[in-house]
């Protein structure tokens, strides 16, 4: 069970808008940064700018610095996909993601405790897990390169006769047995969780997000499809944000509780609601996937009040901090 901290404020619905996050960091009452990458870090193509000098900053302060993201990939290719970007992986204590989760929920094995990248988590013997069968049918990328399942002993289907779950990691394909993907459109995805739903064939989502910044523009993730099962009548397991299991494990890496720790991310729903649920302060940087909707032209531009206050009850999230970007 994760304790839960009291919040800055008397109420909750209250939060403080600031123009860089030193304010918030040289108080070094946070040992823990729980950061999301996509919209706050970089846009999936590149850095934002002071992102990397930020992340130096806050490091000198002592703060342990976590990856928290919903991305199907393991914790390892986030990392990579970091360093690849400019980011200095030692500035991070580790990273959880949503694929990580789930493949570590997937495995076979006896340990309750895996020490990969100083992960802490109920495995196989979750008994909802526990329950699954080996047979999935496997949603997957194409354009942006299909998730391996290697090591998991699974078995991918084509035929939904077949499939004991569904196994969401992305929205352009369906794997195949041989490995390889057949690209598909959303709408032929969404027949198919049509059929899945009518015969309770559960769903397994390795990455929550409905959408995600990619170079400014939005991309479907895995979350939509999710969404739409649920409406179908399915039942989903949601592997990450805004579940309190992606925050647990975070707290459990670096050894600190609630009280200690911040969230950093730019989406209500996801990272301001899990933080929320989590019972942890949390930072909403608002030029991340909401900026459409706050009507925010270019990146760091500063968002009227009332129009952040409007969203934040929409959404019934509730940050501690609000910033225009990840910026010191």
């Amino acid at each position: 069970m994760i304790a839960k901290c009291s919040v800055q404020s008397n109420d909750p619905h209250l939060f403080q808008t600031l123009n860089g996050l030193r304010h918030i960091a040289e108080t070094r009452r946070f040992k823990a940064w729980l950061l999301d990458q996509f919209g706050v870090l970089h846009d999936g193509k590149k850095p934002y700018p002071g992102a990397i000098s930020t992340l130096e900053m806050l490091a000198t302060t002592g703060a342990k610095m976590v990856v928290i993201s919903n991305s199907s990939r393991r914790a390892s290719t986030t990392i990579d996909k970091l360093k690849s970007l400019g980011f200095d992986p030692s500035l991070f204590a580790g990273a959880i993601t949503s694929g990580e989760l789930t493949h570590q929920y997937l495995l076979r094995v006896e340990k309750h405790i895996s020490n990969i990248f100083g992960i802490y988590m109920n495995r196989r013997d979750d008994t909802w897990f526990a329950a699954l069968g080996r047979s999935c049918i496997h949603m997957t990328w194409s354009d942006r390169g299909a998730i391996s399942l290697e090591g998991l002993g699974l078995k991918v289907v084509e035929n939904v006769e077949e499939a004991d779950f569904i196994l969401a990691h992305g929205t352009e394909g369906m794997g195949l047995p041989s490995g390889d993907v057949r690209p598909m459109s959303l709408q032929d995805l969404e027949k198919i969780l049509e059929i899945c739903a009518s015969k309770k064939i559960p769903m397994v989502v390795a990455n929550p997000d409905y959408v995600t910044v990619e170079a400014r523009a939005l991309r479907v993730m895995p979350g939509t499809l999710a969404s739409k099962f649920e409406k179908l009548g399915g039942e989903v397991r949601w592997m990450g944000k805004p579940d309190k299991i992606i925050y647990k494990s975070a707290m459990a890496m670096v050894g600190v509780d609630a009280c200690d720790s911040i969230a950093v991310g730019d989406s209500l729903h996801h990272d301001i609601k899990g933080a929320n649920a989590a019972g942890i302060q949390s930072v909403f940087i608002i030029g991340g996937i909401h900026a459409t909707e706050l009507g925010l032209d270019s990146y760091g531009e500063v968002a009227d009040l009332s129009s952040v206050q409007t969203l934040v009850s929409k959404y019934d999230a509730y940050p501690s901090y609000v910033l225009p970007s990840f910026s010191w």
